[in-house]
């Protein structure tokens, strides 16, 4: 499969504004064919979807309606911000690039991962603007696909076996761009770490919480988390949601031991 094909089949709102930009520019030494004025082209019928989603999303942003955020979508949001990550405490560690890689080898399968990390590759020698690209994700994307980036987000930091405090200060300014509570930042953070209190965090809970109050956020967070709430990105995904609800699985299981309950 072609750049072009493989790129016009999975987008769908970052092919706009500056993802769309930082996805060009990457794309330029890649694309099958370069545009006279330093675009690339896509096929014609691939020109026509993308003129019908551009049309659909400043219908839907006129009426404030988040439009459906596709797997390609997710995708390039993820090798954006994970570019990021790599980036922020000055070095871009082997383990990091191969946790990327093997990600989106388990996720996409072979063909569509090369694709992908190749785009990694170039986007990761852009000079990239962390507000614009955060909020365009926030207006775009729900929540529960905002908080699965987190979690891949904190993969990669966590792939060199260390996560090192400029990595926790980029996500952290990250999910506040995309509008992430400290709340789920939180949670999500624990889940990468080792501490007494990681299953109450997990949780979004103190230590002091009774065990009604455990119940209940247990309920909540099965319900947040719940790989079904990530269907419309791909089974590829579901899949990949799968470890953040055994982590509260376990957390919800570890407090029922030492509570008895």
């Amino acid at each position: 499969m072609s750049y072009s094909k493989w790129i016009g089949a999975t987008l769908g709102w970052s092919f706009g504004g500056p993802i769309g930009a930082i996805i060009g520019l990457a794309l330029g030494s890649l694309i099958d064919a370069v545009a006279d004025g330093g675009g690339f082209l896509l096929g014609e019928g691939e020109q026509k979807r993308n003129q019908h989603r551009t049309h659909q999303q400043t219908r839907q942003q006129q009426t404030y309606q988040r439009p459906t955020t596709h797997s390609g979508d997710f995708e390039v949001s993820l090798l954006i911000l994970a570019s990021l990550v790599i980036k922020s405490d000055g070095g871009q560690d082997q383990r990091e690039l191969d946790f990327v890689r093997n990600q989106f080898l388990n996720l996409y399968g072979k063909e569509r991962a090369n694709h992908a990390f190749k785009l990694f590759k170039e986007i990761r020698k852009q000079d990239i603007n962390t507000r614009q690209v955060c909020l365009q994700i926030k207006m775009m994307m729900d929540h529960p696909s905002r908080l699965q980036l987190l979690h891949f987000l904190f993969g990669i930091a966590k792939a060199d076996d260390f996560v090192s405090e400029a990595e926790v200060r980029q996500i952290h300014t990250i999910a506040g761009y995309l509008g992430i509570s400290h709340r789920d930042f939180e949670s999500i953070k624990a889940m990468f770490f080792n501490s007494t209190d990681n299953a109450y965090k997990i949780l979004e809970i103190d230590k002091t919480a009774s065990v009604d109050d455990i119940k209940a956020a247990y309920r909540k967070m099965v319900k947040k988390y719940h790989p079904d709430r990530v269907a419309h990105l791909g089974k590829e995904h579901q899949d990949g949601a799968e470890e953040k609800f055994r982590q509260v699985q376990q957390a919800y299981e570890q407090l029922q031991k030492e509570r008895r309950f």
